[in-house]
């Protein structure tokens, strides 16, 4: 036990001075030598999940020898047995899973404190130098080891405000998926809800005086929990940095890689190579749908807000809606919620988007993407021209809840770009864009790099002539929405034009790509109903009636 490190780690948080650490999952200690020589001020050794075995989790715990990196085991149980064998080994703390009162808080608390205060027994082990410095270890052990609960399952949140009363216990860690799960959202980091009772159960832990963890996605998503009041902030788990880092460098150089749970690449991925043909699993149940703008489902939101659905349940479209919204002169739909995520795009007019009172001026083609559960309107600026919006909600079944609560206004700058872990806003004039094909310029607006936890990804995509995509198919469906030019849809070998914000519905497994064969530029809005915008080549024969794949 390191004690000038646990008392450091300690009088950083009195002071709300944040602390940033790693999640070590992987066998080599070298790993957690890194942290140590980067200065990190704590790692957290998981025994709870993944393969490390004792032996691994003593190397891992040298690592940190004489260094002021606090050394945490993740123990797989709030177990005796366990508690005491991490702390024997020299652990500094424990990390208990899923703690859900003040009693098992309490339990686990026993379990790592000497008689009289608790009932961990006094071992010959690292803790006490192999048995020569009992009297020093177990005088100070009780009043410096650290357990922090990792509160997982939403059965927690009432108990709360009895757990920050446990003397003793300084830190809370929480577990987004598990909590997620526990919820009814199983495989989701955050499911509906859960952010925003994370952050009040983080409220309430901060007002007892006590301080919270939780792990990082990405960059942005650390900077922004570190300013949401979170202290304990682990970059990331080390395995998950390395994929990190290993798919941004192959990106660099025009891969883009994906992993399945048969630890092997996604079929694209494979040495950037075109697959022969679709596998047989990826068999498309559904035609392509081709919609006229004039020939959708017409629902009236608001007295002159009007829209019009495009690709949705009407088409059999799975996990996507998307269409055009027309507000009259003046028109305003009111503030409301959903259930999903909204992406919203200014295709022409004058108008502003509200979020929970951060009111967004748009110019053509800004788009506001708001997350599940976030208060929000929109407004035409103009009192004789209408506005027109193309948006997307991730789901095939659009429903809304009106609010009522009252929002304190304030106007956002035209540079602001979202709140931190609420909207995302993206400015079309400055936008950074890519190649995604020979003579193209694409923008993602959204997607679960950019917005953790979002279900859907989408953007803009600029073809100048003879611009085009290679033959390609996903994994899920997709919208496409030709808003400017003529665009040539050629699916398995059936060619479409299209204009004038035509929408196209890919079904999942249907091979296509766009072209433009015309003498100007074609621009689309597409969306997909999945977070990662990837597009698994094919090879081109297979987009022709020839080589249709599914005859």
């Amino acid at each position: 036990m390191k004690t000038n490190a646990i008392q450091r780690l300690r009088e950083n948080l009195k002071a709300d001075i944040p602390v940033f650490g790693l999640w070590v999952t992987l066998e080599a200690p070298s790993i957690t030598e890194m942290a140590v020589a980067l200065g990190l001020d704590w790692v957290v050794i998981d025994a709870e999940h993944g393969h490390l075995d004792w032996k691994e989790i003593v190397e891992h715990l040298r690592a940190t020898v004489r260094s002021d990196t606090v050394a945490l085991v993740r123990i797989a149980e709030s177990n005796a047995g366990l508690v005491k064998r991490a702390l024997d080994i020299g652990a500094d703390g424990i990390v208990v899973p899923w703690v859900e009162s003040a009693v098992e808080l309490k339990r686990a608390l026993s379990f790592a404190r000497y008689p009289p205060e608790g009932v961990r027994g006094i071992g010959a082990e690292r803790a006490t130098c192999w048995g020569q410095s009992f009297a020093e270890h177990a005088s100070e052990a009780n009043d410096q080891i650290l357990v922090v609960p990792i509160i997982e399952t939403i059965r927690t949140v009432p108990q709360v405000p009895l757990m920050t009363r446990v003397e003793g216990v300084d830190l809370f860690f929480f577990g987004p998926a598990d909590f997620s799960a526990t919820a009814g959202f199983r495989g989701q980091w955050e499911g509906p809800g859960a952010a925003d009772q994370i952050l009040a159960m983080k409220d309430v832990i901060r007002g007892a005086g006590k301080h919270c963890g939780i792990v990082a996605t990405s960059e942005e998503d650390l900077v922004r929990r570190r300013d949401q009041g979170f202290r304990m902030l682990a970059l990331g788990l080390d395995g998950g940095l390395l994929i990190r880092a290993l798919r941004s460098a192959l990106k660099a150089v025009g891969r883009d890689p994906s992993m399945t749970t048969a630890l092997v690449p996604a079929p694209a991925a494979r040495e950037g190579i075109p697959l022969a043909r679709p596998p047989e699993s990826m068999r498309p149940d559904r035609p392509e749908m081709m919609s006229a703008v004039g020939s959708g489902q017409k629902v009236e939101l608001a007295p002159g807000v009007v829209f019009e659905c495009l690709v949705g349940a009407h088409n059999q479209a799975r996990g996507l809606t998307t269409g055009m919204v027309t507000f009259g002169p003046a028109a305003e739909l009111p503030m409301h919620t959903h259930p999903f995520s909204e992406a919203i795009t200014l295709l022409s007019g004058r108008a502003v988007v509200e979020v929970e009172g951060r009111r967004y001026a748009l110019e053509t083609l800004d788009n506001v993407v708001v997350p599940k559960g976030r208060a929000h309107s929109a407004q035409n600026l103009s009192s004789d021209q209408p506005a027109v919006f193309h948006v997307a909600l991730a789901t095939d079944a659009p429903s809304r809840t009106l609010v009522d609560k009252p929002f304190s206004r304030r106007s956002m700058p035209m540079d602001a770009v979202g709140e931190p872990g609420a909207e995302r806003v993206n400015r079309f004039q400055h936008a950074k864009r890519f190649e995604a094909g020979p003579n193209t310029a694409f923008i993602d607006y959204f997607n679960c790099d950019l917005m953790p936890g979002i279900e859907m990804s989408g953007g803009y995509g600029l073809f100048q002539p003879k611009g085009r995509l290679p033959a390609h198919f996903h994994d899920f469906d997709e919208s496409i929405c030709i808003i400017e030019g003529i665009a040539t849809c050629v699916v398995e070998g059936r060619r479409y034009p299209m204009t004038d914000r035509a929408t196209a519905l890919q079904p999942r497994g249907r091979v296509h790509y766009f072209l433009n064969e015309s003498d100007r530029p074609m621009a689309m809005i597409w969306v997909y109903a999945g977070p990662t915008p990837e597009r698994i080549g094919v090879d081109e024969r297979c987009a022709t009636a020839q080589g249709d794949p599914w005859r």
